[in-house]
C-alpha cells in the first residue's frame, strides 16, 4: 500500500532550500537556514547530493562553484572533504542529511528532494537512495521523500516503503533541464505517477495549469509547488496547489 502523505505536509508553507538568506549568512541549505526555518515554523524542503564515498549531502548543486566558491562535482569528493568545504555567506561546510535531521529532529515537516544521479532520468541510481534511508532509520516526525526522476522514487519505494514518497514535476524544457528531448516529453505528463507508488507530486508554479496535475487533483493526490517566490505568485498557486514551495518572502501560517 503506498504510504500517504503526512496533514503536516499541507498545514505550514514549506521553505525552498530552508529559510535561506546570505545576506543574514543563512544560505541555502544551511544549517542556519534550518534552523531558521524550524523556529520559524515553517516545513522545510532540502536537496541531497552524494559524495564518492556515497554519503547524502544537504546540497543542490552538481558543482561546487555557485554555493562554495570552489569548481568541482561534489561526486568527485569525500563526505568528509565536503563537511569542510566551507559554504559562502557562512561559517561552516555542506552539512550532511544525519546533521540536518539531528536539527530538524521532527519539529517540523521535512520535504527531501533526491538530485537525479544518472545525468538522463535513468535507472543509474541506488547509492544517495541508500544512504538517505540509513540516515532515516529511526527518525520520528513528518517526512516525505521525491525526485525528479522517477527512477529514484521506484527504488525509495523499495529501500522504504513505508515511508511517503512523490515527483517533482514541471514543463521539462529541454534547454532549461538539459535533458533530451525524448527523456522531457515523457516525463512531461506525469506517466510514471503509480508506477513508483507516488502519492503526491511537487510540480512547478509556472505550469500548474496542466491537465495532468487537474486529473491527479481530481483522484485526491496532493499538489506542491515550486517554486513561489511572492504572496501574489502564492495567492495564484493556491487556487490549485494544496502548499506551496517558496523563498524570497515569508509566507503566512497560522503556525
Amino acid at each position: 500500500m503506498t504510504p500517504s502523505l503526512p496533514d503536516a505536509f499541507l498545514q505550514v508553507p514549506l521553505a525552498h532550500r530552508a529559510l535561506h538568506d546570505k545576506e543574514d549568512n543563512r544560505p541555502e541549505n544551511s544549517r542556519a537556514a534550518i534552523r531558521a526555518a524550524v523556529e520559524a515554523g515553517y516545513g522545510i524542503e532540502i536537496d541531497l547530493q552524494r559524495t564518492s564515498d556515497n554519503r547524502a549531502m544537504v546540497f543542490h548543486d552538481y558543482d561546487m562553484k555557485r554555493l562554495t566558491g570552489q569548481p568541482g562535482p561534489i561526486q568527485q569528493i569525500t563526505s568528509a572533504q565536503a563537511s569542510e568545504t566551507a559554504l559562502l555567506h557562512a561559517d561552516d561546510g555542506i552539512p550532511t542529511l544525519d546533521e540536518v535531521l539531528d536539527i530538524v529532529s521532527g519539529k517540523v515537516p521535512l520535504l527531501i528532494e533526491f538530485k537525479d544521479q544518472d545525468g538522463t532520468m535513468g535507472t543509474s541510481v541506488g547509492p544517495l537512495e541508500q544512504d538517505a534511508v540509513r540516515a532515516l532509520q529511526g527518525y520520528e516526525g513528518p517526512v516525505a521523500l521525491m525526485s525528479f526522476n522517477p527512477n529514484s522514487v521506484a527504488e525509495l519505494a523499495r529501500l522504504a516503503p513505508n515511508l511517503p514518497r512523490g515527483i517533482v514535476t514541471g514543463s521539462y524544457q529541454p534547454k532549461v533541464e538539459l535533458l533530451p528531448q525524448s527523456v522531457c516529453d515523457h516525463l512531461r505528463d506525469i506517466p510514471d505517477f503509480d508506477r513508483v507508488g507516488a502519492s503526491f507530486i511537487s510540480h512547478e508554479v509556472e505550469d500548474l495549469d496542466r491537465p495532468r496535475v487537474a486529473e491527479l487533483k481530481a483522484r485526491g493526490v496532493p499538489i506542491l509547488c515550486w517554486t513561489v517566490r511572492s504572496p501574489e505568485q502564492e495567492a495564484k498557486a493556491r487556487a490549485v496547489a494544496d502548499n506551496v514551495t517558496f523563498e524570497g518572502y515569508l509566507a503566512a501560517h497560522s503556525g
